[in-house]
């Protein structure tokens, strides 16, 4: 199957009072044409910083090593006037607050209308065009109406398909969506999820789309990585990532998820994840673990594979499974 993404040991450091620390550490992830992956993660396990990364958005003094491949090129290497042609273009990118990510001082349409003609020779009549059209597409009622108004006179949902409208504006090969959905109710965000399997299926894009929601991964994902402390700990496909989760992290995730006829309290994961300034040796998931042993905190565990459809870094899992480089996750 051909891929449209490719990361190898993908690291994104920050400078700090103590020195470059690391957010995402050594992520390797592969998108297939077509395919939506979802990260799945704690706020804080790297995930948003990791999706950051592929466009190159992170801070000023931020640094990035490794291998980023967007269709046989490399994004690392290349200049900020090259990126800039690519952001928006053939990769897009929704972020998780709609209100931030639009210009409160300009119309919602008039801010798709520069998206459009930054990447499109077209004038601004057929811009305008193309927003109407674009509304249209994602659900907006009345498209010409709400083209003209602020963002603050939308609700959120609105306000998120608009978001969403400006990321198809130039039909881009690779869509990267930023917990997309929350902060919306449980059925404006089913409207959302729908919207994107449509959009997939019309355009045949690819999706990376980062949640810390099983319901949304369960609703969407064709694989699942699961993040934590700036490393991918589980990947697979998700119906078997959902139904035999093999990393301990993993099993408490879905462990704390909310499920219809379930009684009684929900069990949680004890503890907080660790600093990235002060990321512990071994596994760094062995402070909260109720599987840990003592070799948990020496020793940095390399992935398994348990499956075709699914591979894990737990020095626990069976050991006469055959072991993979902890830098190549799929």
């Amino acid at each position: 199957m051909d891929e449209v993404l490719k990361i190898e040991n993908l690291v994104a450091e920050f400078s700090t009072n103590r020195g470059m620390v690391a957010a995402v550490r050594g992520v390797s992830l592969r998108v297939p044409k077509g395919k939506t992956l979802v990260v799945l993660g704690e706020s804080g396990s790297g995930k948003s910083v990791m999706l950051r990364s592929i466009l190159r958005m992170t801070p000023i003094g931020s640094r990035l090593s490794g291998t980023i491949c967007f269709q046989d090129e490399e994004l690392l290497e290349k200049s900020d006037k090259e990126i800039q042609a690519i952001r928006g273009n053939k990769i897009a990118m929704i972020f998780q607050d709609s209100l931030s990510a639009l210009d409160p001082l300009y119309r919602v349409g008039a801010q798709i209308e520069e998206t459009i003609m930054a990447h499109q020779k077209v004038r601004r009549s057929q811009a305008k065009e193309q927003v109407v059209e674009l509304f249209r597409k994602v659900g907006i009622p009345s498209p010409q109406e709400r083209a003209k108004v602020y963002p603050h006179q939308m609700s959120g949902g609105m306000r998120q398909r608009a978001v969403i409208a400006m990321a198809l504006a130039c039909t881009p090969e690779l869509l990267l969506a930023d917990e997309p959905t929350t902060a919306l109710d449980v059925t404006i965000q089913s409207q959302i999820l729908h919207l994107f399997k449509e959009i997939q299926a019309e355009y045949g894009m690819s999706i990376i789309m980062v949640t810390h929601d099983i319901g949304v991964a369960a609703e969407i994902a064709d694989e699942i990585a699961v993040m934590y402390a700036g490393r991918i700990v589980e990947f697979g496909s998700m119906k078997q990532i959902l139904s035999s989760p093999a990393h301990p992290y993993t099993k408490g995730l879905i462990a704390a998820t909310p499920r219809q006829g379930h009684k009684g309290r929900l069990v949680t994961i004890p503890g907080l994840p660790p600093s990235i300034a002060n990321m512990p040796t071994g596994c760094a998931f062995a402070e909260r673990c109720p599987e840990a042993q003592p070799a948990c905190s020496k020793q940095t565990p390399a992935f398994v594979l348990l499956n075709p459809w699914q591979r894990a870094a737990c020095i626990r899992l069976p050991e006469t499974q055959s072991k993979i480089d902890l830098e190549i996750a799929y």
